[in-house]
């Protein structure tokens, strides 16, 4: 099922085109930065009225938004609301609130020990509900509106599936090897990876996909938002584990926190280090 537009008005839509217009005209691009009005937070991100936050990038899906208020009215995970989403010309808008916190990369490492506790220990209850969450459709891979995962860091295409299960998604995962035997040789790391995949999986699970230290944000020791939901999908068990451990070569400092607030899975994290081997990532 494709994702859907979320108060797709046509005020709204004449709102984000004038101001992107306006954007366009340089000497009024300065004159709303230098009163700050308007400020850029990176490529496609924009903040507008110190309060409204509008994310457009060539990656920008609405099932991002979808996501947001599907966690939303399903968790009590602090994520930003979602205002209006929508799609013109080829390119989502997806207009949100700007939650008022600073990074957890920002300055993770100035914190008190029990200051980190009280994070980790925060962010392990918001992950629990998260894993809660039933799979409508049992053990399939796919975004939260049943369409295809995206995720920048697999090989190849950046959008995957949807799957009908976890057996589909891991055997495209490891470009449809079965046994395991590359150019007429056996390769053990192939078979430890094939029998990793082939094991017996339970449901999938609602999965961020991208939990950095970049998009953990808090105030003081208490998480006040998880953003950046682009990659959120329902994925193996251990996804997020792996995931998290590889999210960002810019805060190696978080591969230490991982298993402090998320299930460890290290032969899935020994099963990623051959899949990565093989497809060159």
């Amino acid at each position: 099922m494709a994702s859907q537009p979320i108060n797709d008005t046509f005020l709204i839509r004449w709102a984000i085109h004038i101001l992107y217009k306006m954007l366009s005209i340089r000497w009024i691009s300065r004159i709303l930065s230098y009163t700050r009005l308007i400020k850029y937070i990176g490529p496609g991100v924009l903040i507008i009225l110190w309060s409204v936050c509008v994310k457009s990038t060539p990656f920008t899906l609405l099932a991002e938004a979808s996501a947001m208020r599907f966690v939303s009215e399903n968790t009590k995970i602090p994520v930003p609301k979602v205002y209006s989403a929508f799609e013109h010309r080829g390119r989502v808008y997806i207009i949100m609130e700007l939650i008022d916190g600073t990074c957890l990369a920002g300055d993770w490492c100035r914190r008190t020990p029990d200051s980190r506790t009280r994070i980790l220990n925060s962010l392990r209850g918001m992950m629990r509900q998260l894993r809660q969450i039933p799979n409508p459709s049992g053990a399939s891979i796919s975004n939260i509106d049943g369409g295809p995962i995206y995720d920048q860091r697999l090989p190849g295409p950046h959008q995957w599936g949807p799957f009908r299960n976890i057996a589909d998604f891991h055997r495209e995962l490891r470009g449809n090897f079965e046994e395991p035997v590359c150019n007429g040789e056996f390769v053990p790391d192939l078979a430890r990876l094939i029998d990793f995949h082939k094991q017996p999986w339970p449901a999938s699970v609602f999965t961020h996909g991208d939990l950095s230290s970049f998009n953990i944000l808090a105030r003081g020791d208490e998480v006040v938002g998880i953003v950046d939901w682009e990659t959120a999908a329902w994925m193996p068990p251990y996804w997020e584990y792996t995931s998290t451990w590889h999210v960002n070569p810019y805060n190696p400092f978080w591969q230490e926190e991982v298993g402090r607030f998320l299930e460890p899975f290290p032969e899935a994290l020994t099963a990623e280090i051959y899949r990565r081997k093989f497809s060159g990532d």
